[in-house]
């Protein structure tokens, strides 16, 4: 007999602007904060607002992308450690790239489905104010010469896949800066003050709303940015891309955030008289060419509806990462999805990405969204570096 594992909460931080490496720019909101200490506090959040016993929470599992520096060791086990949280619960750090907090939400699920855990909390962080994205790579060759010999003459940075997207699918430029602003139009209408709990920075601020989020964003004031990725040798190598779209403006934004799942057994939900949100439906995993990188998301969504016998229009809420506008545009274009259903609270491009916290914001986004319109399923799919994508299917209860 196997168990249902369902969503009793799910929770994140504001989203607050990061900053680029070696960008000598402060901060945003939470840069002031260790990162241990923000996923401590919405940890805390979590365990708190539910009424739980911690102690009988099984694991912590956390998803973090650069886990270097101050967010170097089981960054899950120290958070909950300063959260002031029982030491007898340990936590375990995954790595699936951006998808690491979404991963972290599948490995619980799919122990108490196991029936391995009856409680465990999934989470996800990254300060990307205090360790820059790449941190962890400066100066380091991750891919060996073996992929380096496959990929000859080389793997490309994740922006050059977007324009290989874009230009592949046929989008304009105008098409990437329109979706880009609808991001943030869709995050401006929505109060997403149900996903979010406030923290407290170290000289007692309380941040309590997400400061990415640019109301006045327009497709002319988009059109004004210039192209990110474009040098003369990738403009040599892929001819085919001709103009350059890519800025970052229709780009996720570099964000400090964090998020937290409370994932257990329907039965241990009911035995300990708290309310199941939605139960986990159905995974799926993809690999995908790692030079268009971003393309993961449509075999993994490919697999996850021939196991589910859905097709996509029976899906009420789609949240696909928004690492770069192509990404979810060329997704909705292969299945032919309803762009009315896809990020309709707004996406990373409005909201932030803060790599490792991603995978658990947009499963906190979908959660609420469906609670917000009374729809059944909720599809989260991200795509990875090396041309990774998890797909996870929530059901609304």
């Amino acid at each position: 007999m196997t168990n249902t594992a369902v969503i009793v909460d799910a929770i994140r931080s504001p989203m607050a602007k990061g900053k680029a490496p070696r960008d000598g720019r402060p901060g945003g909101a939470l840069s002031s904060l260790h990162p241990v200490e923000l996923l401590g506090q919405v940890l805390r959040r979590l365990v708190d607002r539910n009424g739980i016993d911690p102690a009988i929470v099984d694991d912590v599992i956390t998803g973090c992308v650069s886990q270097v520096g101050e967010q170097s060791g089981p960054v899950g086990r120290w958070a909950w450690l300063a959260a002031g949280l029982p030491e007898s619960v340990p936590s375990v750090t995954v790595h699936r790239a951006c998808g690491s907090s979404q991963q972290a939400a599948d490995f619980a699920a799919q122990a108490v489905i196991a029936g391995a855990h009856d409680i465990v909390i999934a989470s996800g962080v990254e300060s990307m104010s205090r360790i820059p994205m790449l941190t962890a790579r400066i100066g380091q060759d991750p891919w060996g010469p073996s992929v380096a010999e496959r990929y000859a003459p080389g793997l490309v940075p994740q922006g050059v896949s977007a324009e290989l997207i874009a230009a592949r699918r046929g989008f304009s430029r105008h098409d990437l800066d329109a979706f880009s602003a609808r991001s943030h139009a869709n995050a401006t209408a929505t109060d997403l003050g149900d996903e979010i709990v406030p923290i407290t920075l170290p000289d007692g601020t309380v941040v309590s709303a997400d400061e990415t989020v640019r109301p006045q964003t327009s497709v002319e004031g988009l059109a004004g940015l210039k192209p990110s990725f474009e040098t003369p040798e990738m403009s040599a190598r892929f001819p085919e891309i001709g103009e350059w779209k890519v800025t970052p403006g229709n780009s996720s934004q570099l964000a400090d955030g964090a998020s937290a799942l409370l994932i257990m057994s329907e039965t241990k939900a009911r035995e300990l008289g708290l309310r199941p949100r939605a139960r986990f439906h159905s995974f799926a995993l993809a690999g995908d060419d790692p030079i268009t990188m971003l393309t993961g998301p449509i075999p993994a969504t490919e697999k996850l509806l021939k196991r589910t016998g859905l097709t996509i229009d029976q899906i009420d809420h789609y949240e696909v990462n928004e690492a770069f506008a192509p990404v979810p545009l060329a997704w909705a274009q292969h299945f032919g999805a309803d762009p009315a259903r896809l990020n309709p609270r707004g996406g990373a491009i409005a909201l932030g990405h803060p790599l490792g916290g991603s995978g658990g914001r947009l499963l906190t986004t979908a959660l609420h969204g469906l609670e917000a319109t009374g729809g059944r399923y909720g599809l989260v799919t991200m795509c990875e570096a090396g041309g990774m994508a998890n797909a996870t299917l929530i059901e609304r209860l």
